[in-house]
């Protein structure tokens, strides 16, 4: 599916107004009330959530990227013209942090997952040099085991030659084909040329019947 010129212009116009960081939550308990539509970003430990979400908004330094894989230790949500709020979710995987604090922010991400009624999406986000790993594959199996809705991105699309994410793209849709949970469409980026940004905008924008 491609959106339309129309659609692209709209999503690009809700991106540009106001966003600020609302709050970091780092137990159930801190979530904000549930009364306006949220997309997550999930993914492995440094594959660019902080840059996506920045990137999205058209702003450097909104959400906080690291070089230091792990460094995302709550569930982190931003707000957009008070329409709705973007949430960075804990990375998993290689975290920098022991392995009881590792366990309690990514058990805290599990919990943000199973339980928020205003969750309309999670995009998981994969690095397209790397594609799918067994750590997504678990992921992945979270968020069908939860019914979440979830969709993948690829990102760092502009760090390989055209063909050969051609080729990410069509082994990831062949990953996802048969997952109950998984949207079948997958969005490729890239923070640093601004590529496939303005498409998962629109989606952003969809999912959230913002249209």
């Amino acid at each position: 599916m491609s959106f339309t010129d129309e659609t692209i212009e709209s999503a690009r116009v809700l991106f540009a107004q106001p966003v600020a960081f609302l709050m970091g939550a780092a137990a159930i308990a801190q979530l904000p009330p549930a009364d306006l539509p949220e997309v997550a970003f999930a993914g492995r430990s440094n594959v660019g959530k902080s840059s996506l979400i920045n990137g999205l908004v058209n702003q450097k330094y909104l959400a906080r990227a690291s070089n230091e894989p792990g460094r995302t230790r709550e569930v982190n949500f931003f707000v957009l013209d008070e329409q709705l709020r973007l949430v960075d979710l804990p990375g998993y995987g290689f975290a920098r942090a022991s392995k009881t604090t590792t366990a309690k922010f990514q058990n805290l991400g599990r919990d943000y997952l199973r339980g928020r009624p205003n969750l309309k999406r999670v995009f998981l986000l994969i690095d397209a040099r790397h594609g799918l790993k067994a750590v997504d594959a678990e992921a992945m199996d979270a968020l069908d085991l939860a019914a979440v809705s979830y969709q993948i991105v690829l990102t760092k699309a502009d760090k390989i030659k055209p063909h050969e994410l051609a080729v990410t793209v069509e082994k990831t849709l062949k990953g996802i084909a048969k997952r109950p949970a998984a949207f079948p469409r997958v969005v490729a980026t890239s923070s640093a040329k601004g590529d496939g940004i303005p498409e998962l905008r629109a989606e952003i924008m969809e999912v959230c019947a913002l249209i």
